[in-house]
């Protein structure tokens, strides 16, 4: 008898606060290191409405242009309107960077570590990219909520975003997708019809694989009603 299952695997889109904290904490780490690749760089962001804050510990012989890269990679992700709570030129920007601890860096001059960390996962051979079918549908919706929105087919679309993609598998394989929930951030004057309608056509045909869509696949768009405000 087969042995059935579904994995169910979520992302989110490059407009979520989390997904923002990732690309400034990237952003900061990117210019330390093209500017001095000797520098180490240990740190954290927080963001909410209105405020970005970014904190930890920095140690480099570049002057590092903190606000400017956070303004910079708030206006790329699209938060170009302070109506939508955060924007690039209104947020304020809170700097809280300190050089690393003397007791920690007398051990990385050496060439010890300085920090460690521990991950668990797998390969597989469910997708080009070795990673499991669920969570690679779902990164691949998140991408095409952002490109829909930027290339204006969905002009209405907010930065902030969140997919969830359920697959079926049998001894193993997958073999269908049985269920799709999209958070779309919108402008207030969008209906729920039309963005469900949009959704559908623009960002989920584009990517679910017809062999694996079943007649039964659950699609969710917003499913508490309004997302304006992310």
């Amino acid at each position: 008898m087969a042995e059935s299952y579904c994995l169910t695997s979520e992302s989110v889109t490059e407009g979520h606060p989390d997904k923002i904290c990732d690309q400034v904490s990237d952003a900061l780490l990117d210019y330390v290191m093209q500017e001095d690749p000797c520098g180490r760089v240990a740190v954290e962001t927080l963001v909410t409405n209105g405020t970005c804050l970014v904190a930890g510990e920095v140690t480099t012989e570049c002057y590092i242009p903190v606000e400017e890269i956070v303004r910079k990679t708030v206006r790329d992700i699209g938060y170009t309107r302070a109506k939508y709570g955060f924007d690039c030129e209104t947020i304020g920007v809170l700097v809280a960077i300190h050089a690393q601890s003397c007791d920690i860096s007398q051990g990385v001059d050496i060439g010890g570590a300085g920090d460690q960390g521990m991950m668990f996962g797998y390969a597989c051979d469910e997708t080009p990219e070795y990673m499991p079918l669920p969570i690679m549908l779902a990164h691949k919706l998140a991408r095409q909520l952002a490109q829909v929105r930027k290339n204006d087919q969905m002009d209405y679309l907010r930065p902030d975003g969140k997919t969830q993609v359920t697959v079926e598998y049998e001894d193993g394989k997958p073999v269908a997708v049985s269920k799709v929930l999209i958070a779309a951030q919108h402008s207030p004057d969008i209906g729920m019809d039309e963005l469900t309608r949009d959704v559908k056509e623009y960002v989920i045909e584009p990517i679910i694989p017809w062999e694996l869509r079943c007649n039964s696949m659950d699609i969710k768009v917003n499913c508490t009603g309004r997302f304006v405000m992310g």
